[in-house]
């Protein structure tokens, strides 16, 4: 009889087929998530903790001793010292008592770009230059946005100096320094923001998607006044974040509730003019 072949739910996550249903796939999905997670790696060892790696926060790169687990719980199980580790990197997190630090894979996942397994292709793909500048030069907001996405990063900066962007090609994201709390999309005439929220209904935004994205809300500037209304409420946003990270709950796109992200379909968020009323 040959060996049984158990394998987890379809993912088709760049490479991985099916989900983690252990360790070893958690430091596998891992590798391929380092660079979107703002992380290096200095080393892989044998023994606890696993892995000593750098993660960007801002003003440079902090050290963090990383334990990898199926689910957050295994750490408990196996009699870690939670002092001597930093970071927990799981598929699961089901440890809502955690001291620690914890990223769900799972839910992280869900925000990120997929390149998923398909049939090569010749083709070169063209470089781009991700700086503010270029963004700006590829949208062609009129003046007035460039200078409200520019007066809103400098107030939230103001809360803590290491609060710090990272420009993609559609969204740009700010960084609490460590979770992404805050997510932008710049169009000619205004900004479309949403932001981590906990799950709390803030004035002058709405939860972006009930269903899939229970705890972050969306709002859209459009005029001078709303300038000062965004202010307010990403200062929130990063209050709420630093708080969830500090309770050991996740705080991605995804997550669909107090510390488990629970949604089973992926759909887009909706960046229609209906949302952003």
């Amino acid at each position: 009889m040959s060996e049984k072949s158990i394998v987890g739910d379809l993912i088709n996550f760049r490479g991985l087929v099916y989900s983690p249903i252990n360790e070893n796939g958690v430091i596998f999905l891992f590798g391929k998530v380092a660079d979107d997670l703002n992380m290096y790696i200095e080393e892989i060892k044998p023994g606890f903790p696993d892995c000593i790696g750098r993660r960007f926060v801002g003003k440079g790169w902090e050290r963090v001793a990383i334990e990898f687990e199926y689910q957050s719980k295994n750490f408990l199980q196996h009699s870690h010292d939670s002092k001597k580790c930093d970071l927990i990197i799981c598929w699961e997190h089901n440890w809502k008592e955690c001291p620690i630090e914890v990223i769900e894979l799972k839910t992280e996942i869900m925000n990120m770009e997929n390149n998923p397994v398909q049939k090569p292709v010749t083709g070169k793909k063209d470089d781009s230059n991700n700086s503010l500048k270029d963004y700006f030069n590829k949208i062609s907001p009129v003046e007035k946005v460039k200078q409200w996405y520019e007066q809103i990063f400098a107030e939230i900066y103001k809360l803590n100096n290491e609060i710090w962007m990272k420009i993609g090609e559609i969204y740009i994201g700010w960084y609490s320094p460590k979770r992404a709390f805050v997510s932008i999309i710049v169009n000619k005439t205004s900004i479309r923001i949403e932001c981590f929220t906990r799950g709390q209904q803030l004035e002058g935004s709405k939860i972006s998607n009930i269903r899939f994205s229970p705890r972050w809300s969306v709002f859209t500037v459009k005029n001078e006044e709303d300038v000062q209304k965004a202010i307010r409420i990403l200062t929130e946003s990063y209050k709420l974040n630093i708080a969830a990270i500090k309770a050991g709950e996740t705080t991605g796109y995804y997550s669909g509730g107090e510390y488990s992200g629970s949604a089973k379909n992926i759909i887009d968020s909706g960046h229609d003019e209906q949302d952003e009323q």
